[in-house]
């Protein structure tokens, strides 16, 4: 036989579901509501009862006090059951619906009575505050019992006090009117209770929707995970509200786009200015894997809305893989370069080994001497314009890659740059990535040629490339700048459109500039200015030696 399954447990408490949780609040809420205000309406109108009913056994009392044949029979006669101040009060008691009409002397005897056997007998309250000539209202209890109370000093035609008319309101027809009410009250706080439950149900019901219906453990679980989740992944999510503010930030935006929580309830305009990245974040720029530059660092963004209203948006960080794409395109074409000179330097041996069988040994050293001399010349020419070993290094190397290209390199002769940089890394990526695009623009054309220009003014960098390519048009001088834009073929490694981006940031990170014109004779010329570039000198700069030619790289000094 199978094991008896163990008997479940009743549990009591709260549902665990949102949506039944709220319902269950907000009808106790309603309904308590409901009773207070039915306890604080029914507590002021037992009061008001109470007061309405001695107003009127007082009413009562100084009409009946006002009759002229009441105070005459008081003088004249004596309480009997048949006499007219009896008669004229049962009059009046029956005309006004009141339980009772008593009229007494200032001895407090009774000449009035609902029941005549109590005529002639002391009431059974004291009426001295009445015969003083004050009049009161009360509930008390007398020989009928629980009664709402008037008491009104008598006054003969001399208007002196003679006794004392006592006029009582039954204190069950007060209770009634108020019983009587209650129903009517509970009819209206019921229906408040109905209307406020059936509102609870249709808030309950869009909780249910917004939360899917979800447990608040499940709720607070899903926040847990998702703060755990946003603050350890290794990419920048932003979330942005109906309204276009931020309203989330994680540890790796912020490190990505350099701001804080101050951040938090503003717009990307706001919270980044201007540019390429704040018009992906808030939209103006769609598209899936867009590239943008923060700073230094090239960002791939997505941004998808939100049922909401909203937007999220998530950033990856390439600036690392950007720059290992633009260091290996630099190697193949190194790679290139480096076979083409193999096969020229396979050329040469067999010419040299030529010459050597041939006994023509002064040809083969004069030929040995040209091959040598024209790589050492290019080398120094370069060098003693530019001091700076990066830059020389770099453009020795591009000059290399030129020739290899079919393209001439020049450094022009008004090019004098010292050895005082302050950020040779910066100048090097700028001059690199805009002869690449300078080599890129002419590989290809007839007499294709590029040429650098880099001058030291006091301690500004001023920086030009030229080349004999078709030029950019006025229309685009501006967009070329922008993050993304491009119209070669992307590589292998990833996109393009970052590398002029790059060049403009250095360039304004630095309170200078980068723009584009028209060379000279077509082509296109790139102009960078670095304010404060150089250290200051130590000693007064030397005079320029004009006898110095201008250092042409072309694809016969390469060979």
């Amino acid at each position: 036989m199978s094991p008896t399954p163990p008997a479940r447990r009743l549990r009591l408490g709260l549902p665990r579901r949102v949506f039944s949780q709220v319902l269950l609040m907000q009808v106790a809420i309603a309904a308590g509501v409901a009773v207070l205000a039915t306890g604080l309406f029914l507590a002021p109108l037992s009061r008001q009862l109470d007061q309405e009913a001695e107003r009127r056994a007082l009413a009562i009392a100084e009409t009946t006090a006002q009759d002229p044949q009441i105070a005459r029979g008081i003088l004249t006669t004596p309480p009997t059951a048949g006499g007219p101040v009896q008669r004229e009060a049962e009059r009046i008691r029956k005309a006004t619906q009141a339980e009772y009409i008593v009229v007494m002397d200032r001895r407090g005897v009774r000449w009035s009575h609902t029941t005549p056997s109590e005529i002639g007998h002391v009431v059974s309250t004291s009426p001295k505050d009445a015969l003083a000539g004050n009049e009161v209202m009360e509930i008390d209890n007398g020989t009928l019992g629980r009664s709402a109370r008037g008491k009104v000093p008598l006054y003969d035609t001399r208007h002196r006090i003679i006794g004392a008319v006592s006029v009582g309101i039954a204190y069950d027809s007060v209770r009634a009117r108020l019983i009587s009410a209650i129903p009517g009250l509970f009819a209206y706080a019921g229906g408040a209770l109905a209307v406020g439950a059936l509102a609870a149900w249709l808030i309950s019901r869009r909780v249910q929707r917004q939360t899917r219906d979800l447990a608040f453990s499940d709720i607070s679980a899903l926040l847990a995970e998702r703060e755990a989740m946003l603050h350890g992944i290794r990419e920048g999510v932003v979330a942005l509200d109906r309204g276009g503010r931020v309203r989330l930030l994680n540890d790796e935006a912020r490190r990505l786009l350099g701001i804080g929580d101050e951040a938090i309830g503003r717009t990307p305009d706001e919270a980044l200015g201007a540019g390429r990245t704040t018009d992906v974040l808030a939209g103006r720029v769609t598209g899936t894997d867009l590239l943008t530059v923060r700073g230094q660092r090239v960002l791939v963004a997505n941004r998808m809305p939100t049922d909401d209203g909203g937007a999220v948006a998530t950033l990856r960080d390439r600036t690392e893989l950007e720059r290992l794409g633009r260091e290996l395109d630099s190697t193949h074409g190194l790679i290139d370069a480096l076979r083409a000179q193999d096969h020229e330097h396979a050329n040469r041996m067999h010419t040299l080994l030529g010459l050597l069988e041939l006994e023509m040994y002064d040809d083969a050293v004069e030929f040995v001497g040209e091959v040598v001399g024209d790589h050492r010349a290019t080398a120094e020419q370069v060098t003693e314009k530019i001091q700076d070993p990066l830059l020389a290094a770099l453009l020795v190397g591009k000059a290399t890659v030129a020739a290899e290209r079919g393209v001439a390199l020049w450094v022009s002769e008004r090019t004098r740059l010292p050895d005082r940089l302050i950020d040779p890394r910066g100048l090097v990526t700028v001059v690199g990535n805009l002869v690449d695009n300078a080599l890129d623009a002419v590989a290809g054309t007839l007499h294709a040629r590029v040429e650098v220009e880099l001058r030291a003014e006091g301690r500004a960098v001023v920086l030009r490339v030229r080349d004999t390519g078709p030029g950019i048009p006025a229309d685009q001088r501006e967009l070329i700048f922008t993050e993304g834009w491009s119209t070669k073929k992307p590589p292998a490694h990833g996109k393009r459109g970052l590398g002029l981006s790059l060049v403009r940031r250095l360039a304004e990170r630095q309170g200078g500039s980068a723009t584009v014109g028209a060379a000279d004779g077509g082509g296109a010329e790139f102009t960078v200015v670095l304010p404060e570039a150089l250290t200051e000198p130590e000693l007064e700069p030397a005079v320029p030696d004009e006898s110095l030619q201008p250092a042409a790289v072309t694809e016969e000094e390469t060979r």
